[in-house]
């Protein structure tokens, strides 16, 4: 369903219109969980400032960016200059039909995605044993949490607002969802075989998805485990890598073009694929790395052909996956493009939870020694990561969570200068905990994941402490909704361009989406760049941004009335 047009009045967006019944009349959004309903006619927030102006086409606002240069002196000590650099957002109101193509769209994230999205669309509600259910998005960042807007200045309570009507977002009821699989299951059979859903809301959807047949998809055994090959029955044919991007790019169009769609995300939830060497002269520059596909060399991965078409015709490509699809000529080429991309892995569970933990256990002065992480699962994504070369490619993007928040903590991890000072032998990286992942695939188990983490720290005085954590999470439920996110974030991005004060031309954003980590284990940034892995810093910078294309501050947590006489 499209939006309606911008109400310059009213507020900063109109939100999309409420669905209708077949008799006509608009369905109650009362009985529509909290988490899926609409926003009000005319959108839920108005920006009253000289510096925030709504247009007939989209909201113009002025932002100031604070910050400081610090420069060590010779005698150690630092000297801070504050800074200020002003910039102009502007933020085009209209969503438009919006397509999302998953690569994977058969396993159990892009069946999980699908029903999810049919449930909501078609309210269908099911039984439990625990009684009636109703569909809804919660795990959802954008649509299940609220970003403090400021303060009611009657009360001096704090205002929370959904982060999904900061800004004008699809709503995910709308998408048109299309992809595909190297598997011809079916999507109904497809949801099926994953066992994620309970059987009555199944029932209910096949129904629905009965129909939808994913699109066949490109298979280069090497790069996944040869225990997937029995579902390889949904190929494009051939070895040609150059016609397989050809297809896949022809592939995007039609699908928009048959669909009447304005814009289209793609998004790979398939398999874990090995690394792909580095290669000079092969992948190192865009125009080698197309070079490469054109002469179908072997370190040009599926998931990297799928980047580059995506690249190519103009639509984001978020990498769910671990491995690393951006090598350095695809994050050129996206550049020279100005295409946007972001990666890697979808940050659901334990890695999730081991980014707050070890943040708040550095910045209370505590020193982890070790963090040892064990996973079992049952699902099709156990079984691929059960091959020491794919299961590789998760652990280096599990390990480097925690990297960052060490770095930050001097006092208690030396750097890299003393670590080679002490041992006479060059180090580039400083002290850093014992970190081990390991992953075991169970079938018994399915969907429903088990992960064990134990934290041993120093204390006080030579102490220790030991942190023991048993987490057990349906592993697509909790990444269905991160797939959402990524989404809707990256199409929202595609319509914000800015500007420098005093230039004349607005630019887009650049091209690798770094404000998406929050969903993501190993954040692919802008390089050159330093990666942060803390949560709250991850999730500050997303409200902060948000709240910037509406000219607002980022309110903290000085609260500094609360402080003063």
């Amino acid at each position: 369903m499209s939006p309606t047009a911008l109400n310059p009045i009213q507020g900063h967006h109109d939100s999309f219109s409420l669905p209708t019944t077949t008799n006509g009349s608009t369905k109650d959004e009362s009985q529509v969980h909290a988490t899926a309903r609409r926003s009000p006619e005319g959108g839920l927030i108005k920006v009253e400032s000289d510096s925030t102006k709504y247009e007939e086409e989209g909201i113009r606002a002025k932002f100031t960016d604070r910050g400081a240069d610090v420069v060590k002196d010779a005698d150690g000590k630092f000297s801070v200059k504050k800074t200020e650099k002003t910039y102009e957002f502007y933020t085009k109101s209209k969503v438009g039909k919006v397509g999302l193509m998953l690569v994977g769209l058969g396993g159990n994230n892009g069946t999980t995605v699908l029903a999810t999205h049919l449930a909501n669309k078609h309210q269908i509600s099911w039984r439990t044993r625990d009684g009636v259910q109703q569909p809804n998005y919660i795990g959802s960042v954008v649509r299940a949490s609220t970003v403090r807007l400021g303060i009611e200045p009657e009360t001096g309570k704090d205002v929370f607002v959904p982060l999904s009507d900061m800004l004008p977002m699809v709503h995910p009821n709308d998408f048109v969802i299309g992809g595909w699989d190297i598997s011809a299951v079916p999507m109904d059979q497809a949801m099926l075989r994953a066992k994620v859903l309970e059987w009555d809301l199944q029932r209910q959807l096949i129904p629905h998805m009965e129909g939808v047949k994913p699109l066949p998809s490109i298979y280069y055994p090497d790069f996944i485990a040869a225990n997937q090959a029995d579902r390889a029955d949904n190929l494009i044919e051939g070895d040609d890598k150059q016609a397989h991007l050809d297809h896949i790019r022809n592939d995007i169009r039609k699908f928009k073009s048959d669909n009447e769609l304005d814009s289209v995300v793609v998004l790979w939830t398939a398999n874990t694929e090995r690394y792909a060497e580095i290669i000079p002269g092969v992948n190192d520059t865009s125009d080698n790395l197309l070079k490469s596909i054109k002469d179908s060399h072997e370190e040009v991965s599926p998931s990297t052909i799928f980047a580059v078409a995506s690249i190519l015709e103009g639509v984001p490509f978020i990498n769910g996956s671990p491995q690393n699809t951006f090598v350095p000529g695809c994050i050129e080429l996206a550049e020279k493009n100005q295409t946007f991309i972001g990666g890697d892995d979808f940050k659901s569970g334990q890695t999730k939870v081991k980014s707050v933990l070890a943040e708040f256990l550095v910045n209370a002065g505590i020193k982890p020694l070790s963090i040892s992480s064990y996973n079992h699962l049952g699902n099709n994504d156990g079984k691929n990561l059960s091959s020491q070369r794919q299961f590789r490619s998760k652990e280096i993007s599990k390990s480097s969570v925690v990297d960052d928040m060490v770095a930050a903590n001097h006092l208690l991890y030396k750097t890299a200068a003393e670590v080679t000072a002490e041992t006479g032998e060059v180090t580039k990286k400083g002290e850093h905990p014992d970190h081990i992942v390991v992953i075991k695939h169970v079938p018994a188990v399915g969907d429903s994941k088990r992960a064990i983490d134990e934290y041993y720290s120093e204390l006080l005085m030579g102490g220790r402490n030991v942190m023991n954590i048993f987490n057990e999470c349906e592993d697509s439920l909790l990444a269905t909704p991160l797939i959402f996110d990524l989404a809707i974030l990256a199409e929202l991005l595609t319509r914000v361009t800015y500007k420098p004060e005093g230039e004349a031309e607005y630019k887009p954003l650049y091209s690798v989406l770094s404000l998406l980590s929050y969903m993501l284990k190993a954040p692919l940034v802008k390089p050159g760049t330093d990666v942060v892995n803390s949560l709250n810093r991850q999730r500050n910078a997303l409200e902060g941004f948000l709240k910037a294309c509406l000219g607002l501050e980022n309110n903290g947590d000085l609260l500094l009335n609360t402080r003063i006489w």
